[in-house]
C-alpha cells in the first residue's frame, strides 16, 4: 500500500503521555485511543487522573519534574502495557508574566524544572524501550522556543531548551531507529492562555478582550489553535507517513509572526 494511504498510526501502539489528563495531553490520549492504541497518562492530581482514565487509558500520579516519580511512572506504564512505542513529554507550566528583574529564582526554577527537566526525565526513562521498539519521542515545545518572548523569559528559555533536547535526541538515538521531534504549539485555546492574557492585560492596564486581540494580531490566520490540532500532529508523527520525520521542530500555530 502506498505510504499516502498510511497517515494514521498502526493499531496497538503503546503510548505514554505526561500531563495527559487534561488540555493538550488529554486530546493526544483520546486521539491515540481512537486509532486503537493503549495509553498510559500521568498527572500530579489523583482525582484528575482518575477522571481521565478507563478503557484503553490507564494512569499514574506523578510529578514530571521528580526523578523518582518519573521512574516509577515508566515502570508502571511498562507493566500495564507490556512496553512502550511512543513517549510524549507534554508536561509544562506557563511560568510568570513579568520583567526578568521581578522574577524570583523559585518561579524561574519551577518553570525550567517542569518544562525542561521533565522532558529530559521522560527521555531518560523511556530510552531503553524506545530503542528496543524503534519508537518515537515527542517533546512539547512552543513557538516561544523559536521567537523572542518578552516578559516570559523562563518559559521561552525552557522551550528553546526542549527543542535543543529533541534535536539532540534525534541525532543520538537515530542510529537505533528512534525518532525524536518537538512540536511547537502556538496560542492554544483554553484556560491557560486565558490566564496569561489576563496577567499581561493587568500588567499594562488594558482589558482582557483588547489584550486577546493584540495576541491574535500576531498570528497570520488570526485565530488560536486547538488541543486537537496538536494531537493531529502527534498522530501523523506516529503514522507510517511520519516514519522519516525526525529531528524537527514542527510548528502548529497558524503562523505566529512574533510574540
Amino acid at each position: 500500500m502506498s505510504i499516502l494511504g498510511s497517515l494514521t498510526p498502526a493499531k496497538g501502539l503503546r503510548v505514554l503521555i505526561t500531563a495527559g489528563a487534561g488540555g493538550i495531553g488529554q486530546a493526544i490520549a483520546r486521539g491515540f485511543v481512537e486509532t486503537g492504541a493503549r495509553v498510559h497518562i500521568s498527572d500530579i492530581d489523583e482525582a484528575t487522573v482518575n477522571a481521565a482514565t478507563g478503557g484503553a487509558i490507564t494512569g499514574s500520579v506523578a510529578n514530571a519534574a521528580d526523578e523518582a516519580q518519573t521512574k516509577a511512572l515508566f515502570e508502571e506504564a511498562r507493566e500495564q502495557m507490556g512496553g512502550l512505542d511512543v513517549v510524549v513529554a507534554n508536561a509544562g507550566v506557563a511560568g510568570p508574566t513579568s520583567r526578568v528583574g521581578e522574577i524570583s529564582q523559585a518561579d524561574w526554577d519551577e518553570c525550567l524544572e517542569i518544562n525542561l527537566r521533565g522532558a529530559y526525565l521522560a527521555a531518560r526513562f523511556g530510552e531503553a524501550e524506545l530503542k528496543a521498539n524503534k519508537g518515537l519521542f515527542i517533546a512539547m515545545a512552543s513557538v516561544a522556543g523559536r521567537l523572542p518572548y518578552a516578559f516570559r523569559t523562563p518559559y521561552a528559555a525552557s522551550k528553546w531548551g526542549v527543542i535543543g533536547l529533541a534535536k539532540s535526541l534525534a541525532a543520538e538515538m537515530g542510529p537505533d531507529g528512534v525518532r525524536a521531534n518537538a512540536i511547537l504549539p502556538g496560542i492554544v485555546k483554553g484556560p491557560r492562555i486565558d490566564r496569561v492574557i489576563q496577567a499581561r492585560a493587568d500588567q499594562v492596564g488594558v482589558s482582557f478582550e483588547e489584550m486577546r486581540e493584540q495576541y491574535l494580531a500576531k498570528v497570520s490566520l488570526r485565530r488560536m489553535v486547538t488541543a486537537e490540532d496538536i494531537a493531529a500532529m502527534c498522530l501523523f508523527l506516529a503514522s507510517p507517513g511520519g516514519s522519516n520525520v525526525s529531528g524537527q521542530a514542527l510548528s502548529v500555530c497558524g503562523n505566529v509572526e512574533t510574540l
